[in-house]
């Protein structure tokens, strides 16, 4: 018989749903209005601007902005919205990681403990 590993079902489970998340990143996506380089651009003469798209990350504890191409921009948005699932998906694999190990590791002291030592002792 194949013994499971404690974390396994939980850990495919978490690998499944990230699995259907890619592409995933995290950062920001910001709609910027800039003039172009033009000299007689009759927009950036009427004062309008373009409109462009920028991406910002973090790279090495720094930020960074990117350029993006306007037909990336839907790409990057399911991007940013899967890295997002993935950043709540973390946070509820704590929980669900202590309450796994407490499952299969029970308390050694508190009341649930001492009520056990009490009842093997009547036993003897």
């Amino acid at each position: 018989m194949k013994t499971k590993n404690i974390d396994s079902v939980l850990q495919q489970r978490f690998l499944t749903k990230v699995l259907a998340l890619w592409p995933a990143l995290k950062g920001s996506l910001a709609q910027v209005y800039k003039p172009c380089i033009r000299p007689n651009c009759p927009t950036c003469a009427s004062g309008q601007k373009h409109p462009n798209y920028l991406l910002a990350f973090t790279k090495k504890g720094r930020r960074h902005c990117l350029y993006v191409p306007n037909p990336m921009v839907g790409l990057l948005q399911r991007a940013l919205d899967n890295g997002r699932q993935i950043e709540r998906l973390l946070y509820e694999m704590g929980p669900a990681l202590l309450e796994q190990y407490r499952a299969h590791h029970p308390a050694q002291t508190g009341p649930a403990a001492s009520t056990k030592r009490r009842r093997a002792k009547k036993r003897l």
